[in-house]
């Protein structure tokens, strides 16, 4: 768990909190009037394509300045917040496309992630010394306890770009975990997976959880969302069009016509 969820009073329910978010792009509405929640454990949120899903995404992690509404995270308005400020904060993002550094190693990708290093420093990366010993012999215990957690230690000295689809997802999720977040907001981690790296980052999401992680999981396979998430928020076309649990999402003729089509099962 991380230092930001040790702190955090027990028993709070959403950590997040999104009221009418707004965003156009032109004279184009990405964003129209969005509000949702989002507590422990693993949410998805689901849409069809153009559904402001990325955007949503992209304004809660101050990657973008909202036109309207509000972003509160752990009680605290994020909304203008810029992504430094939000990822300190304990909000970090994956991208659906992997963002690694191919020419370093594993290793050295995931020694950028742990926030706050003190040979980060100007006056640190001059004097070294002990405490710049210290502080990156525990960054090399994190990465390597973290490497074997999510299986990347067999491939730690090989070089990013030589990963395959599958590892880059877990490359990109170690190195959000690494900047000590409360809150990651997923976007599409299991896209183009094979079935067993697929089954090992569903599993490692859940023992996170038990950690007192929380996720905020976009998918389009509905049967991951479905089986996974205990709570489930639609959006479509810019707007949130219902949450649930994934029972009461699944049958609910609004999605079935707007996402799912056809008839219910």
């Amino acid at each position: 768990m991380s230092e930001h969820a040790s702190e955090r009073e027990q028993g709070a329910d959403d950590l997040l909190a999104v009221e009418d978010l707004r965003k156009y792009f032109g004279g184009i509405t990405a964003l129209d009037g969005v509000s949702l929640s989002v507590g422990p454990g693993i949410t998805g949120l689901i849409g069809p394509n153009g559904a402001g899903k990325t955007t949503l995404f992209n304004c809660v992690t101050g990657a973008i300045e909202p036109d309207a509404g509000t972003v509160t995270f752990d009680g605290t308005d994020i909304t203008d917040d810029g992504p430094a400020a939000v990822a300190e904060r304990g909000v970090v993002r994956t991208f659906q496309i992997p963002r690694e550094l191919s020419g370093m190693t594993v290793e050295e990708n995931l020694l950028l992630g742990p926030p706050d290093q003190y040979g980060e420093r100007l006056t640190g990366a001059l004097r070294r010394g002990e405490r710049f010993a210290t502080d990156e012999r525990r960054a090399r215990e994190r990465v390597a306890d973290l490497a074997v957690f999510l299986e990347l230690d067999g491939v730690i000295d090989e070089r990013a770009g030589n990963l395959s689809g599958g590892q880059r997802k877990l490359l990109e999720l170690a190195r959000a975990l690494l900047a000590e977040p409360d809150l990651l907001l997923l976007d599409e981690p299991i896209a183009g997976v094979n079935p067993t790296l697929e089954k090992r980052i569903l599993d490692r999401l859940h023992d996170l959880t038990d950690r007192g992680y929380a996720f905020l999981l976009v998918e389009h396979d509905i049967d991951v969302i479905m089986d996974h998430c205990e709570r489930v928020i639609v959006m479509h076309q810019g707007e949130t069009l219902t949450a649930g649990s994934p029972e009461e999402v699944k049958t609910d003729e609004r999605v079935i016509e707007a996402y799912l089509g056809g008839d219910a099962e």
